[in-house]
């Protein structure tokens, strides 16, 4: 009998339970009224101030919690704008870039037959609207217009180019101009956050983050002069001349080229040293153009079989492998065969490391250099001269 009694019990308490869980599911409203609700909430809150929790901390402003550099890109987005340069149809197609791994993220232009509108962007560098771009953004162009963040328009006066640095000098006139604040190049370090602020495909400004992933690239066959930034931050076409910024919104680089072979970016990005692009405009500005030294020598790397075959002790130096007629060398008595080893106290041992000290030299001014020619080391006085513009490749008929 106890047992029986006992079953309806446990039975009854499990209906129950089950009950009360279904109208607590469906109808939560019809329990808030229960005693037992009320009782169990004056319980629960005594307990708490017994228990004396502790306060939670009031959360912090959203600028505390964001994480990024919106700060760093408020900073330099202004100063960045957008270049439309219109220019003649080519004569030809010419010579095609295909399957060269390099490439200038230059935005498109229109089909052959008419006037080609080539999309790049650009940074203003002070006030009075002297802007930074690249040679290959407004070369050849017959009309720069120039469209600001805020969505200003002006025409753009070219004041000058250096092809050989990929680097152009625009001047715009317009009121209250946002200048950009430079940074310093020298100071990077692989590994550095930066930003890579322009135009791509002419959506619209658009900035991506990246790191500095190496830094003097060189011997890319870009340019004459090659220093360059390496970046992992996307650069696409009409991202071209626009900027590379710090984690600070400082100006560490223009960006100018890319490692694509399909036209879009592939984590590979160069940029120029603000620190190049600086003296070059500032060339510009006061002389209209960059003046270089030359001296007139073709150059090769020294290796240790070029160097055993001149009967030499070390391969130190670069091998002169041809010397233009009438120029600076020719004329001091440097030879084809001859290895230099100085430029003034410079030290070179790269053709690269020459060209640049040469290029550094002041026109007219006088240099002496070290040779060593078979076991021989000798010394030559040397005149220096400007260095020639180069000479543009002509199209194809």
């Amino acid at each position: 009998m106890l047992k029986r009694l006992w079953l309806i019990f446990a039975q009854t308490v499990t209906v129950a339970l089950a009950a009360v869980f279904v109208v607590a599911t469906l109808k939560p409203q019809w329990l808030q009224t229960a005693p037992w609700r009320t009782a169990s909430s004056a319980t629960i809150a005594a307990t708490q101030r017994q228990i004396a929790l502790p306060a939670q901390p009031a959360s912090p402003a959203a600028s505390v919690v964001r994480a990024g550099f919106s700060q760093a890109a408020r900073v330099a987005s202004p100063a960045v704008v957008s270049i439309t340069a219109s220019k003649a149809p080519p004569r030809s197609l010419g010579r095609t870039h295909e399957g060269l791994p390099f490439g200038f993220p230059f935005g498109p232009r229109q089909q052959r037959g008419g006037p080609q509108l080539g999309l790049g962007s650009g940074v203003i560098i002070s006030a009075d609207g002297v802007l930074l771009t690249n040679n290959h953004v407004v070369e050849g162009a017959s009309d720069i217009e120039v469209q600001l963040s805020d969505g200003r328009q002006a025409q753009a006066t070219l004041v000058g180019t250096d092809p050989e640095t990929d680097v152009a000098v625009l001047k715009i006139s317009l009121p209250d101009l946002p200048a950009i604040p430079l940074g310093d190049a020298a100071s990077l370090q692989v590994g550095d956050v930066v930003l890579a602020i322009g135009n791509p495909f002419n959506v619209g400004q658009t900035v991506t983050s990246g790191i500095v992933s190496a830094l003097g690239r060189n011997q890319l066959g870009i340019n004459t002069f090659e220093n360059f930034i390496q970046t992992d931050a996307a650069i696409n076409p009409g991202n071209s001349g626009g900027a590379l910024v710090d984690a600070d919104g400082r100006l560490v680089g223009i960006n100018t080229a890319i490692f694509s072979r399909s036209g879009g970016s592939l984590g590979i990005g160069f940029a120029i040293p603000v620190d190049v692009a600086r003296q070059v405009a500032a060339a510009i500005l006061k002389d209209g153009s960059v003046a270089r030294g030359w001296i007139g020598v073709q150059t090769r790397e020294l290796t240790p079989e070029l160097a055993e075959a001149l009967k030499l002790d070390e391969a130190k130096g670069v091998l002169i492998g041809g010397v233009v007629t009438d120029a600076p060398a020719a004329k001091a008595g440097i030879k084809p065969g001859d290895v230099l080893t100085r430029i003034g106290a410079h030290v070179v041992a790269t053709p690269a490391e020459l060209l640049a000290r040469v290029a550094a030299l002041k026109p007219k001014s006088q240099v002496e250099v070290g040779v060593q020619r078979g076991g021989k080391a000798l010394s030559f006085q040397l005149s220096v001269a400007q260095r020639p513009k180069p000479q543009r490749v002509a199209e194809d008929d």
